[in-house]
């Protein structure tokens, strides 16, 4: 048994995972750490869910074999090694979702498609700019400013009756259109089904960029769970005649961490290959 960790320091949360792999390759998820950064060291926090999913895992450090990371996680002094944070959401994505053939990473900064073929390697990909209102650190401002938590958007957005449309792709401006919403007592229910069409909208022109226009989509990043925006994607799928269907997974927000995980397995097999090989020269 070898025994690698995955973890993932995004803008949101930091996302920590152990993997286990046998002598036949196969994998098994043994245990996962999130924490939420809040103006918090990211680094430090990092440390500590690593610690955390370890010890969940039932073992020590020196059992880990590779220590992988991706996202903003370069500068991690006990890591073995870094990967693109495209490549590990794309494979942690196909590892949530098998059937999935594209994945939709939806961020604190950004929005990103990628399509991606069987074994999870990233064929094409398109983002969103970091200023675009299409993020998860604008929708954060705008519950903040409307007095509601996170874990309410999804379930209030989709009671919206006659939802009004942000059209700013800034988000400064964005937030501005928001304010005078208020002003005219929008409810905050249209409020943010106003915004999850306008975000599900850039997204899906994301997916038109890189040809997605059948099968199953994986929505992976701190946005995965949101039920609100999630409904706001598959609505416009719809409208647009195309036959794609959004989906989410439990663990999507962990999609990063697991691809490191797993991309990290990989190479240290790859890497004792290569060393018994030297060995036997």
């Amino acid at each position: 048994m070898t025994y690698s960790a995955g973890i993932d320091v995004g803008t949101g949360a930091i996302k920590a995972v152990i993997f286990e792999t046998d002598e036949n390759g196969e994998l098994k998820w043994l245990s996962k750490q999130i924490a939420k950064v809040r103006q918090r060291d990211p680094l430090k926090l990092a440390r500590e869910a690593f610690d955390g999913a370890v010890a969940d895992a039932g073992l020590t450090e020196s059992d880990i074999a590779y220590i992988a990371t991706t996202g903003e996680a370069e500068s991690l002094t006990f890591s073995t090694g870094h990967f693109y944070s495209m490549t590990t959401h794309a494979r942690g994505g196909i590892y949530l979702e098998p059937e999935a053939r594209a994945i939709l990473d939806v961020g604190a900064l950004h929005g990103r498609a990628i399509t991606i073929d069987g074994r999870g390697k990233v064929e094409d990909y398109r983002m969103t700019s970091q200023c675009a209102s299409g993020s998860g650190q604008f929708l954060e401002n705008i519950a903040r400013y409307l007095g509601i938590t996170l874990e309410e958007i999804g379930e209030l957005s989709q009671q919206a009756d006659d939802p009004e449309k942000v059209s700013s792709i800034c988000a400064v401006l964005a937030e501005t259109d928001v304010i005078n919403m208020v002003s005219r007592q929008i409810t905050s229910a249209n409020i943010l089904k106003g915004i999850h069409l306008s975000m599900a909208g850039r997204l899906l022109k994301l997916l038109r960029a890189i040809r997605v226009s059948e099968g199953r989509v994986l929505a992976t990043g701190g946005l995965a769970l949101d039920t609100g925006l999630l409904a706001a994607l598959n609505e416009q799928m719809v409208d647009s005649k195309v036959q794609v269907d959004v989906v989410s997974h439990p663990d999507s927000i962990y999609a990063g961490a697991i691809g490191a995980a797993i991309w990290g397995a990989f190479r240290h097999q790859k890497l004792a290959k290569l060393g018994a090989l030297a060995k036997a020269s």
